[in-house]
């Protein structure tokens, strides 16, 4: 075969292998975003230095064109957010560090939402994780957690929200927002493959928590959490795919995370 046989083979070849126009584009299900915005009323941990909007430029320049800029400031733990691994297990994961293939998959939603209305201070137990599994079926080896609290509804209110508006060291003992129990975080490393977890509360470990086990559990096995997700109400107990990327933070135990989920058509 001649060298301009085989240049019109390849071309054809490439034309018919290319994508047909009913190719679906992606996504292919409707887009929900599970993250609160950052502003003046974005809520932060009662010791943590609020987010702040600096402004550096917002009107016409001498070139006659607009321009705006902005400076920001926030803490790493506050507003949508990511826990890495690091900010409870020494050497391990920083946000920089997490896999990008932790931070995107199918979606099974735990939903405590009557519970944590009749106690602000429920903890997700094994039982529940169970009730679910039962009713959906076992946990994927690549599924990401939600915890439906139905707290997020309660966003930007922090008395509401957080069970104190107060700041300061003394507000901590304060807390009251549900979070996943450490037996049940326990169960979850030790018998499912869970990429990440998310809650739409303000932290894992339940409000009243002094020391955080759920965290050190989850974080020893390099599993990093969503806190302060919203929307979780809008997803199907199954078929959601999540996509959580924070802001890739060298060496931080924390970033502002954007998240959403791409629902089933």
């Amino acid at each position: 075969m001649t060298r301009a046989l085989l240049v019109i083979c390849a071309v054809l070849v490439s034309g018919c292998s290319r994508p047909s126009s009913s190719t679906p584009a992606f996504p292919a299900g409707p887009i929900i975003d599970l993250s609160h915005s950052y502003d003046a009323q974005t809520i932060f941990w009662p010791t943590a230095d609020r987010f702040r909007l600096e402004k550096v430029a917002d009107g016409i320049t001498p070139g006659g064109y607009y321009y705006a800029a902005n400076n920001f400031f926030t803490a790493e733990h506050g507003g949508t957010h990511i826990d890495a691994p690091i900010h409870f297990a020494q050497a391990h994961q920083s946000v920089d560090q997490i896999p990008l293939d932790r931070l995107v998959g199918p979606a099974v939603v735990v939903d405590v939402r009557e519970q944590a209305r009749r106690d602000a201070d429920y903890q997700v137990s094994v039982e529940d994780i169970a009730r679910t599994e039962s009713e959906q079926g076992a946990l994927p080896s690549d599924a990401i957690v939600l915890l439906r609290t139905g707290f997020s509804e309660r966003w930007p209110d922090a008395a509401r929200y957080l069970g104190t508006a107060e700041r300061g060291d003394a507000a901590v003992g304060k807390l009251h927002f549900p979070g996943l129990h450490p037996d049940a975080a326990r169960w979850l490393v030790a018998n499912r493959q869970l990429k990440a977890i998310g809650i739409d509360t303000a932290s894992i470990d339940f409000g009243q928590s002094t020391k955080y086990e759920s965290h050190r559990t989850l974080f020893e096995r390099n599993i990093p959490a969503f806190e302060n997700l919203t929307a979780l109400d809008r997803l199907p107990a199954r078929g959601a795919y999540v996509i959580a990327l924070p802001m890739k933070i060298g060496g931080g135990s924390g970033a502002p995370l954007r998240a959403i989920a791409i629902l089933p058509r």
